[in-house]
C-alpha cells in the first residue's frame, strides 16, 4: 500500500495538535487533544492521546494506518535527547499493545518544531519570551543553536517573570517608602488585592503567587508613562537584545531572520514595540518575520525528513 501521508503534532502543556498533509504539505484534517507534556503527567496519557489523534486523522481520511509514511511529534519536556527516547519508546510500546503498528514515529521538542515551520526549513532564528526566555537558532547546516534558557534562577531574562519580579521589587520599595511612587502599588491591589508588604510576602511566599501574571500591569504601567515600569522594560528589552546579537554572531551570516514567539513579545504592546523599535535601529541586519508556518507544519516537514 503506497505511503503518502505525514503526521506532525505540537504538544504543549494544555492542548495538542494534529494535522495530516500530503507530501506537499497541503493539511488534509486538523484535529486536537490533551496536554503531551509527559514530564507531568506521564509517558502513557501522553501514548494515549497521540494514538488517539493518530487514529481520528486516519479514519477522517478513510486511510489506512500503514499509508502514513511518517508522524512525528514536537512537545514540551522533550528537549534532552533522552527525555525524546523515553516518549518514543513508550509510545511505540503503548501503541503495540493496542494493536498498532506505524512505518515511523519520532519525537522533538516544541521549540524545534516551532522553528521549522517559521521558516519552512531554512535558516533563521526563533526568540521565545513569555513566562521565561530563550533564542533557537538554525543555520545553513541545519544545526540548531540555543542562547539563554537558565531559568528564573539563572536566566529568563526578558520575560514575564524577569518583569514581573522586578515590577513587585518597585511594589515592595513603594510599600516600605524605599522608592518614588509608581502606579503599580495600586495596579496590584486592584487586580490581586494586595495591598501591603505583609501580604505581598505571604502571596509569594507562602501562595506561590505567579510572579510571571504581574508583567502585563508593568507593561502597561510604562505605557501609562510610570517611570519606573519604564526603566525595567528599557532594561528587559537590552537582555533580548543580547539574545538576539548572540545569536546572530553564531550562525555567522551578514542577514538574519527573525521570528517572535510568547505573548509579551509578539503581540501589540509597550514593550514589544520597544524591542522592535531597537532591533531596527541596533541590529537592522536582522529582520523580523511572522512565521511562514505553525509549529505543527513544522512537525510534518521534520516527519517527511526522517524518512
Amino acid at each position: 500500500m503506497a505511503k503518502k501521508y505525514l503526521i506532525g503534532m505540537d504538544g504543549g502543556g494544555t492542548k495538542t495538535k494534529c494535522v495530516i498533509t500530503d507530501y506537499d504539505f497541503n493539511p488534509l484534517y486538523q484535529c486536537q487533544g490533551g496536554p503531551s507534556n509527559f514530564l507531568i503527567i506521564g509517558t502513557e496519557k501522553v501514548s494515549e492521546t497521540i494514538l488517539s489523534l493518530i487514529l481520528e486523522s486516519a479514519t477522517a481520511l478513510n486511510i489506512s494506518t500503514d499509508e502514513i509514511a511518517s508522524i512525528l511529534i514536537g512537545t514540551t519536556g522533550a528537549g534532552r535527547e533522552n527525555d525524546a527516547n523515553k516518549l518514543k519508546n513508550d509510545f511505540v510500546k503503548y501503541a503495540k499493545s493496542k494493536g498498532c503498528l506505524f512505518n515511523s514515529f519520532n519525537v522533538e521538542s516544541d521549540a524545534r518544531i516551532a522553528i521549522e515551520g517559521a521558516f519552512a526549513g531554512n535558516a533563521g532564528a526563533l526568540l521565545i519570551a513569555g513566562t521565561g526566555s530563550i533564542i533557537f537558532g538554525k543555520d545553513k547546516f541545519n544545526k540548531i543553536h540555543r542562547a539563554g534558557g537558565y531559568g528564573r534562577l539563572l536566566g529568563d531574562e526578558g520575560s514575564g517573570y524577569s518583569i514581573g519580579r522586578k515590577g513587585l521589587i518597585d511594589v515592595a520599595k513603594n510599600f516600605d517608602g524605599r522608592n518614588n511612587s509608581t502606579i503599580l502599588t495600586k495596579m496590584l491591589e486592584a487586580e490581586f488585592q494586595i495591598n501591603s508588604g505583609a501580604q505581598l510576602i505571604s502571596q509569594v511566599y507562602n501562595n506561590n503567587f505567579d510572579i510571571a501574571t504581574f508583567a502585563p500591569k508593568v507593561i502597561e504601567a510604562a505605557s501609562l508613562g510610570d517611570s519606573l515600569s519604564q526603566k525595567i522594560l528599557e532594561e528587559e528589552s537590552d537582555e533580548l537584545i543580547l539574545h538576539v546579537r548572540a545569536m546572530h554572531k553564531t550562525l555567522g551570516e551578514e542577514k538574519m531572520e527573525l521570528c517572535l514567539v510568547g505573548g509579551i513579545i509578539s503581540s501589540q504592546n509597550y514593550f514589544a514595540s520597544l524591542f522592535r523599535e531597537k532591533i531596527k535601529l541596533q541590529l537592522p541586519e536582522v529582520r523580523i518575520i511572522e512565521a511562514q508556518f505553525p509549529p505543527e507544519i513544522g512537525a510534518v516537514i521534520m516527519a517527511k525528513n526522517k524518512l
